[in-house]
């Protein structure tokens, strides 16, 4: 008989544990990272909802005193025994909010409901920075180890289980691009930034995999990125950001130019939540990487105001000019310089000067001047200086006035064509080394003095009336030509700078293609392609008398065209020019396309150098 009762109590004790079990509970919990009890103003706390055999959905909570960062479902479990034919389900959901503390005070949560069942209330304490508990700091290395530890054993052994990939991104992480303006004009200076949003832990690698493509722009890359995370509320959601890149373009054609995002690989941490029975709330990180790209924008480009000035410069942007003389001490025949400086933000290597020998006296000789640009990409444009070193030559005594230099330039600002002028100068010019004439005529006085002075014998014929007499006059006349042809074939050639520059423009172009060689053979990637970039650029400068500050593809077309040059001979030019622009800020490539680009280099420019046309055109002129 006590057998037997103790076998029904035994039955009845399982009905009630089962049937407690099937009561639908709803626990609410508040627990710091360290699990202290006080929680500091900026610290990071989190709110634990367990709902008990509850089907209902929780929303996030409001927390007082402080900003709810991220609520989602950190854990769940379900279980179903059978005893007696009798079928008992149960579940448990746990819901994580994680909250940054904002005010210090005493605060409570709760109740919420769910399921018409009541969850109970939850306290805490926000106290100032610093102020907490002194133990809080071993608490947080003892949990920081507890965690390692859980996330080591619950990390997967399975093999496949490797990084995730996403595309444009997610509500979690995704990059933006954005342009400092959507409409502009051509040649203007545009800022385009690309931005990384995420809500994931610390960012461990950020890495282009392929070039941002801007057809229709040239570029200058920034080096004017974000050091750290910035955090920064978008939709309603907070999240880490910091610039990965930025980059001044520069629009060269009108209408709707597509600037199509690149794609950037991100390796972070995926946070994932364990109900421990023992450490409570888990964190273990998950290992993710994931390939995110910004998204395309379209630029309203609109074309310059029309009529434009007659000396317009071609400059976009806000400049000045100003001019130096070093030296006002100018002699005849004497090469002295002045230099012309622009200063300002836009397309400071586009703007050109006017031709200064239709602007200066014909007694002062202009020639081309040497440029030197200084000038980097910084804030909203490309700010800096261009020197225009101007090399001219007296031809006659006197008094000179060099004349006011005029840039003419394009204000998008407003929208205004703006001119700055550079002040002249008055020079005296004095005698200098002879010139030519008067080394001519010297030469003669010369050759009068060979005539022989003798006596005249009267039984004798004259001296003047044989061979021998006329040959002193034939051989220093010869002599005479021989020299002066020679001296002014050479005075010629030394004052003929461009077609100097033209004959040894090929001599000039094959030591550059020799030193991106070299570059190839020892895999200095981008020295090649800035070696090669000179070369075929000085030697298109030198062949059609280009000076560097005219240089770009447009002009450079069109004068091979007009010199005669082929059509497949001009896109091979182009073409190559725009691989190795557009190489640099490509990934890493291999020798074989390095050796691809130098082929084709030297093909064009051996092309151009077997074409007589080029230079017919300049003797022609």
């Amino acid at each position: 008989m006590t057998q037997f009762r103790r076998y029904i109590f035994s039955l009845l004790l399982i009905a009630l544990s089962l049937s407690a079990a099937a009561a639908g509970k709803f626990q609410l919990s508040v627990s710091t990272q360290t699990g202290g009890d006080d929680i500091e103003v900026g610290e990071q706390f989190y709110v634990y909802m367990k709902l008990d055999n509850l089907e209902g959905e929780p929303s996030a909570p409001d927390v007082p005193g402080a900003v709810v960062k991220y609520f989602t479902l950190s854990s769940q479990s379900s279980s179903m025994s059978s005893i007696n034919g009798k079928v008992t389900r149960s579940s448990s959901r746990t819901y994580v909010a994680t909250c940054s503390a904002s005010k210090e005070g005493s605060f409570s949560i709760g109740p919420f409901t769910v399921d018409g069942v009541s969850s109970n209330k939850a306290s805490y304490k926000i106290v100032k920075s610093g102020t907490g508990s002194l133990s809080k700091l071993q608490q947080r290395q003892r949990q920081q180890q507890q965690q390692q530890q859980a996330a080591a054993s619950q990390m997967p052994d399975d093999e496949n289980e490797g990084p995730k990939f996403i595309g444009k991104g997610n509500e979690k992480l995704f990059l933006k691009a954005s342009v400092s303006k959507s409409t502009a004009y051509e040649q203007e200076a545009l800022v385009y930034t690309v931005k990384l949003y995420s809500s994931y832990a610390p960012i461990k690698f950020i890495g282009a995999t392929e070039a941002p493509k801007f057809d229709g722009f040239v570029v200058e890359e920034s080096d004017e990125t974000s050091k750290s995370l910035h955090y920064e509320t978008y939709n309603g959601q907070e999240y880490a950001t910091a610039i990965i890149a930025r980059y001044i373009i520069f629009p060269q054609m009108t209408g709707e130019l597509t600037i199509k995002g690149n794609t950037y690989t991100v390796s972070t941490d995926e946070q994932e939540y364990y109900d421990d029975p023992y450490f409570r709330m888990l964190t273990v990180r998950r290992p993710i990487q994931l390939n995110v790209t910004p998204n395309d924008l379209v630029i309203d480009v609109k074309a310059l105001p029309t009529p434009q000035p007659a000396d317009f410069s071609g400059g976009v942007g806000q400049f000045s000019i100003s001019s130096s003389l070093p030296s006002a001490s100018l002699k005849t025949n004497q090469p002295a310089s002045i230099i012309y400086e622009v200063k300002g933000s836009g397309n400071l290597k586009y703007v050109k000067l006017p031709d200064l020998n239709s602007l200066y006296p014909k007694q002062l000789e202009v020639f081309s001047p040497t440029t030197e640009v200084n000038a980097a990409a910084k804030g909203m444009s490309v700010s800096g200086s261009v020197k225009f070193d101007y090399s001219f030559t007296p031809l006659e005594m006197g008094q000179y006035q060099i004349p006011e230099v005029s840039l003419v330039y394009f204000d998008p600002s407003s929208g205004k064509y703006e001119r700055s002028v550079a002040k002249g100068y008055t020079v005296e010019v004095d005698k200098g080394a002879l010139s030519e004439k008067s080394q001519t005529k010297n030469r003669l006085k010369f050759v009068d003095s060979l005539m022989p002075v003798g006596k005249l014998h009267k039984e004798r014929s004259q001296y003047i009336y044989t061979f021998g007499y006329w040959l002193w006059y034939i051989l220093p006349a010869l002599a005479l030509a021989v020299i002066i042809f020679v001296y002014r074939r050479h005075l010629k050639s030394a004052a003929d700078i461009v077609g100097t520059r033209m004959r040894k423009a090929g001599k000039v172009a094959a030591r550059r293609l020799k030193k991106a060689a070299a570059c190839m053979k020892s895999g200095e990637r981008e020295r090649f392609y800035d070696e090669m970039l000179v070369a075929l650029w000085g030697y298109v400068s030198a062949k059609l008398n280009i000076p560097t500050s005219e240089l770009n593809r447009q002009n450079v077309a069109q004068r091979l065209s007009e010199a005669g040059a082929s059509e497949d001979t001009v896109n091979g030019l182009v073409s190559v020019l725009d691989e190795c622009e557009f190489a640099k800020y490509a990934p890493g490539s291999g020798e074989d396309e390095l050796k691809h680009v130098y082929d084709r280099g030297t093909q064009v420019i051996n092309a151009l150098e077997d074409s007589k046309l080029i230079t017919t055109s300049h003797n022609q002129a």
